[in-house]
Formats: C-alpha cells, structure tokens, sequence
C-alpha cells in the first residue's frame, strides 16, 4: 500500500528544475496532515507546488543537463559520457528495471496524487475574506490542478501506453481522487481511450477556469463578466490572476498539452483504440494558434529562440519570447555550456550530432541533400546550406564562444576538439551540439561567464507543426477543414522563416510537392526533426509514427575529417526490437500488483 506522507516526502526529496518552490510563500518544507489543507491556505499552494516540482522537463541548471535529453538514443545524436542512462537504452539495454520510465512513473502518479489532494480540499479552504476572491483562488487554484493532471497524463501514456497480449490498447491507471492508506492500488490499467477522455475532459476544465493568459487587468472593465458578477474589484482580480502568477498553468499551457496529448492519439502506433481522429489532433491544435492568427503569427526568430539576442540580458518574469507558450524560471549560469561546449570552451562535448541529422538539413534553396535541383558539393557539404545547419550544430570550421574560436572537429585538430580524442570530452561524430548554447556564456573556471538561460517546455512552432501533420493526414497538404490556414500554408511559414526571403524562385522544392499528400507527410516530418531537434521529441516521434526497426535501428553516422578529405563512419548502432514502440511499466511495480498488466513484449 502507499500513503500521503510517502508522496509527500517525495516532493521534499526531489531537487526542482524549476525552482518553482520560488512561487511558493513560504517554501514546501513541513510534512503537515492533509485535512490542514481546509483551515491553512498556504498549505494548499504548498502542496499544488509540489505537482510542480515534479514536472517532466529537463532542467535549465545543474550537472548532467544533457544527460536529460533522449536525443542520444535516436539517429539524431550520441552522448560522449558512457554512463549515459540513454546510451544504455539505445545499444541494447533497455529493459523494464533501467532507463528513465521508472523514474518517470513514480514521479508522475506522485504529481497526480498532489492536484487530486488540492482538488479535494480546495473548495473547504478560505483563500480571501470577500467572497469573490475567495472564488477566484478557487477557480484558479482548480484550474491549475486539472492542468497538472492532464500534463501528467500525457506524459504517463507516451511513456507506458501499449497493447497488452491480448493486442488491446492499454493506457494507465486513472486516478481522480487521493489515495488513502486504505486505497486498494491494485487496480487493472484503463484502456487508452479511457485515459484520453479523463485527459481532454481535464484540459476543457482548466481552459473554463483560468485565464487564457496571465496579466494584469488594466481597468474594472477588464475583469470577465463572471467574476463581475459576484463582486470582484480589479485589485481583487490582479491579485488572483494578473502578471503575478505569470509561469503558472494558464488556459493557453493547458490547450497546449491537449495538443499534444491528441497528436499522440491521432498516431499510427495509438490511433487503433485511442478514440481520436486527425481531425480532432488538428482542431486542438488550432484551438492554440488561432489566438495568434495561424502562420500570422508565427514568431519571426522563433527557431532561434534561445540564443543569446533573443533570451536576452534583462529578461522580466512576466514576459515571454513571442515562440514560447510555457518556460521556466530564467537561471543565469553557464552549466549548459559547461556540459555541451567543445573542451577547448572548457566544455565535455556531451551531445554529438550525427551525420544523419546533419544530411536530413536541405540546401539554402530548400532542396533535400538528394535532389540534383540543390546542387549540393560533397567536397563543401557545408556550404549554401539551410541556415539552421550552422544555427543548430558546430561543424568542422565553425566559429564559437565569447571569442568567436575556430572548433577543429577532424583528426588533424591540434586540442581535444578532434574527433574521437583520449579526453572523454571530444566529439564522437565530428559534430557539436550548438542549438540551447549562449555564445556569450562561458564556463571558463578562472573567468566564468553566467548569463540569462531558460528551458523552454512548450513553444508555438511545435504546435504549427503538430496541426500541419494532423491537417495534412485528415485534409491533405492544402485542405483546411474550416480552419483558415492549410498544412501547405504553416510549412511554407517555417520554412520561409528558416530559409529566408531570398530564395530564388521561391520555395520551388515545396511548391512541387504541395499535391503530394505522402510527399507533404515526409517533409513535415523532417521539418519536426529539424526544427525540434535536442528537444526531445524525435524519440517519441520515432515511436509514435510506429516505424518500422530499421528505422529505429539506424545507424548513428558521423565524419572523420582530415584536410579536404570526408570520411564517413558508424558510430553507434542501435538495438531496439519490434516492441519497443512502446515502451514498459517499471518491474517493480508490475511484480508488486497483479492487476497491472505490462505491455507486450516486456
């Protein structure tokens, strides 16, 4: 059986991310009795603070940032750090007790049974004296809760949804109340069309009940009618919803997560049982994007929204970059550049593209590498290409740092920069990982640079690219399905932004496939991959497209550069089998309760 205390000393235990305790007065530090909740209203944020602590998303700070970051078991990257926990995973060792699934299940149900102890208690507690703020604590603080719960549950199925023996589509547990410690755990998982109707029916109460965004009301006529009604002051309501509360789930995170959770229904490896279309992954989808006009409103340095000019120096915490629907806090440190430079930055080089990444860029006319229409020159296989190539990755001759130093990569290289170099620091590939770096950072330890980082859990191109896939399978490349805005039109946006306006011809490359419905799915793929890349999403993507094993299993690549000499080489293979489309519920769990099912396979 578990307990409340066992959770709740979960959440004492886990180092935050975020910092998110920072929103907490006082901070989450007293192991307290639940029913304390109805008479102590600090308690209740404490404990919905605790949710938050616990959200699924790499950190911005610490040691082993990169370590966070599955990229390194897909085609995309490799890791330098042997112990890598994803490494293992993808040469062979993922089984039931390893990897980072068990951590993730713990973590998620533990975040669960925090909204659904907020979500019991809330309605008792006395937040305000007026009755209308006290309302609107309530609202807010419910809202948030079914956020959260909604948030996890998407995490929980793309982590552990499967078939069962059976050939059934199981998601998870649901669970709606607060486990007691007479709760009978051993319940049989839901199927996964289940945990999507809890989930969608979640992201529709937060959306009724918080702002669509957090900022303060400028007048009394800004305050909704509803609150009005009862009473509520514009003092009242700032202080309940305005800038304040700023990182905080809001109406616009939790359509966000219903986004992503129905592109993830709507996929071949779910779409058999999960009870959602196309159509309804790309009306969620849209749902986010028609607040800022569709592919209007696609920020113009979106896909650059982490470097130096566009995080900035003085960042406020009520203010977001136009591409970002949910972040963090902002940290000022060098630790991501203390993990990811190459060593001569005093960096461990820890993420390594791989050649494959690095093909899948177009040229600058917007043509594949493949394609003779993009003149592209083995001998210069880095020039005239898609900007984001030299945006996103440290090729041989790059330029980088507070110094702006040439990275050698090849065998020739006179430091450890090389490839394949003894200082466990050196690229494995011939590539580094550039993309969520500052180039006005620097981890040197006798001169340190911090500056302004934060991590980005949600932005908007995601969810462009999220309604392209969903719009172009259910209405093909140029249908719009009543909304205004096709999969051709959001691509055409991406890319213009990406390659530029001077293109010649235009994007001729696009502009010959836009009939091509099975032509338009391969490219918005690669677009995903390209513009999401060290994100974390091409792993679940892999699995969620159901691919075949030849394409989980592809071969990492880089190149041995030496002179004007191009070597390419295998790096790492892969060893995933068939049933690794999904992945598997912690042994230690599935041993403990006879009723959980594990998926096949496992």
């Amino acid at each position: 059986m578990k307990n409340i205390a066992k959770y709740i000393v979960i959440a004492s235990l886990v180092s935050s991310a975020w910092a998110c305790d920072d929103l907490f007065e006082p901070a989450i530090e007293n192991i307290m009795d639940e029913n304390k909740m109805d008479t102590d209203p600090r308690y209740v944020d404490q404990i919905l603070g605790s949710a938050y602590i616990l959200m699924p998303y790499p950190g911005v700070t610490g040691e082993n940032n990169s370590d966070n970051r599955n990229d390194v078991a897909t085609d995309d990257a490799v890791s330098n750090n042997i112990d890598n926990a994803y490494l293992t995973m993808a040469t062979g060792g993922w089984t039931s007790r390893t990897g980072k699934s068990v951590d993730n299940w713990r973590d998620r149900n533990a975040s669960i049974q925090f909204v659904n102890l907020v979500l019991k208690h809330v309605d008792n507690t006395v937040f305000a004296n007026d009755e209308a703020t006290n309302a609107m604590f309530r609202d807010r603080l419910k809202g948030e809760a079914y956020g959260l719960r909604a948030l996890n549950m998407y995490f929980l199925l793309q982590n552990y949804a499967g078939l069962d023996a059976s050939g059934e589509l199981l998601g998870v547990q649901i669970w709606t109340e607060p486990y007691t410690a007479e709760t009978d755990m051993n319940v049989p998982r839901s199927t996964f069309a289940q945990c999507m109707e809890r989930l969608l029916e979640d992201v529709r109460n937060a959306s009724e009940l918080l702002p669509y965004e957090y900022s303060d009301a400028a007048s009394a006529n800004d305050v909704p009618e509803k609150y009005k009604a009862i009473g509520a002051t514009l003092d009242g309501y700032n202080r309940v919803f305005g800038a304040s509360t700023f990182l905080r789930m809001s109406g616009r995170i939790a359509q966000a997560v219903g986004s992503q959770a129905a592109l993830l229904a709507a996929s071949p490896a779910f779409s058999n049982g999960s009870g959602v279309t196309w159509e309804t992954a790309a009306n969620q989808a849209a749902a986010v994007l028609d607040h800022i006009g569709g592919p209007a409103g696609l920020a113009k340095n979106g896909h650059i929204w982490y470097s130096d000019s566009e995080v900035g120096n003085a960042p406020t915490e009520t203010v977001s970059h136009a591409e970002v629907i949910w972040r963090s806090r902002h940290g000022e440190n060098s630790d991501i550049e203390k993990e990811c430079f190459p060593p001569s930055l005093y960096g461990k080089g820890r993420i390594n593209p791989t050649q494959n990444l690095v093909d899948a860029f177009p040229m600058a006319n917007g043509y594949p590498i493949t394609e003779s229409e993009g003149n592209y020159d083995s001998s210069n296989p880095y020039a005239n290409r898609d900007p984001r190539l030299a945006l996103y990755i440290v090729t041989n001759g790059s330029q980088l740092g507070i110094n702006n130093s040439v990275i050698n990569t090849g065998v020739d290289a006179g430091n450890n920069d090389g490839i394949n170099k003894e200082s466990g620091h050196s690229t494995r590939t011939g590539y580094y990982m550039r993309k969520l770096l500052r180039n006005d950072a620097s981890p040197n330890p006798t001169s340190t640079v911090n500056k302004n980082h934060a991590t980005t859990y949600i932005r908007y191109t995601e969810i462009f690219l999220n309604y392209a896939e969903a719009a172009n399978e259910v209405w093909g490349p140029t249908g719009t399905g009543g909304h205004s805005y096709s999969a051709y039109d959001v691509i055409k946006a991406i890319r213009k932004r990406a390659l530029g306006e001077g293109v010649e011809g235009g994007d001729r490359y696009l502009e010959s496939i836009k009939g091509n419905k099975e032509k338009m799915r391969e490219l918005i793929r690669n677009e995903r991959r390209l513009e999401l890349c060290f994100e974390g999403a091409r792993f679940w993507d892999l699995r969620r497209w159901n691919s075949d094993l030849n394409t989980l299993n592809s071969t990492a690549r880089g190149v041995s550069i030496n002179g004007s000499s191009y070597n390419y080489i295998d790096v790492e293979t892969r060893d995933y089998k068939d049933y690794m489309i999904y992945g598997p519920l912690p042994y230690d769990d599935v041993l403990k309760f006879s009723n959980i099912e594990q998926n096949k396979g496992w």
